[in-house]
């Protein structure tokens, strides 16, 4: 019984010792100002790194501010990715997943404050079509606009919203203007490489996007 007990206890000083090396290493390579949280799943851990492949990583990343760009960053609130059968080198420098899933949520408070100032954005009702839209308001040139838009996601890490029509009360020599404020993409950096968002949905709290990959690299 001493000895199961002691082979337990070295094997959970393995797994926290290499989960705390993986979130140096993410939170490193990306540049993040958080702290990741990395879970290990399976026991026994050694056993596993004796295989040179463990069966579940999971990664949390909760107020991952990333660059959205024109100086306006982009809040996720919450991210979480699951890894599965993740190859790691005999070093244990390098750790590669077969494939990921999961999800990230962004706030509409967050979602408003990467649109830029003076716009709100909120959920509407989906289209015709099924597809997820939200609804757009703000000020321009004292004149008050509401309108619906649609939300869809481009190259795996970006966010887009564009307004469907601009409402008639808006003169259309200014309809160029209020959509250079109305429409905007905004780039979700800071994952681990090979990790993409890959749907969306909007909800009454805000956009809940699915993430996947395969050869998803957690350290290099």
């Amino acid at each position: 019984m001493v000895l199961i007990g002691l082979f337990v206890a070295a094997d959970r000083l393995a797994v926290n010792w290499l989960e705390n090396k993986a979130a140096d290493e993410i939170k490193s390579r990306e540049g993040l100002a958080i702290d990741p949280e990395v879970s290990i799943k399976g026991f026994p851990f050694l056993t596993q790194v004796l295989d040179k492949e463990l069966e579940e990583i999971e990664i949390n990343l909760d107020g991952l501010v990333t660059d959205a760009g024109q100086g306006r960053p982009v809040r996720v609130t919450e991210l979480r990715a699951v890894l599965h059968q993740v190859k790691i080198s005999g070093d244990l420098s390098g750790a590669t997943a077969e494939r990921a899933s999961g999800r990230a949520h962004i706030s509409y408070e967050d979602l408003s404050a990467a649109a830029g100032p003076g716009i709100k954005v909120s959920q509407a009702p989906k289209n015709a079509e099924g597809k997820s839209q939200v609804k757009i308001t703000g000020n321009f040139m004292g004149l008050s606009m509401s309108a619906n838009g649609t939300v869809s996601l481009v190259d795996g890490n970006t966010i887009r919203v564009r307004v469907n029509s601009i409402p008639p009360a808006i003169p259309g020599r200014l309809e160029q203007e209020v959509r250079s404020r109305t429409d905007f993409d905004r780039t979700v950096d800071g994952m681990p490489s090979g990790l993409r968002l890959e749907g969306v949905e909007t909800t009454p709290e805000g956009l809940d996007i699915s993430v996947g990959g395969s050869q998803v690299d957690l350290a290099n």
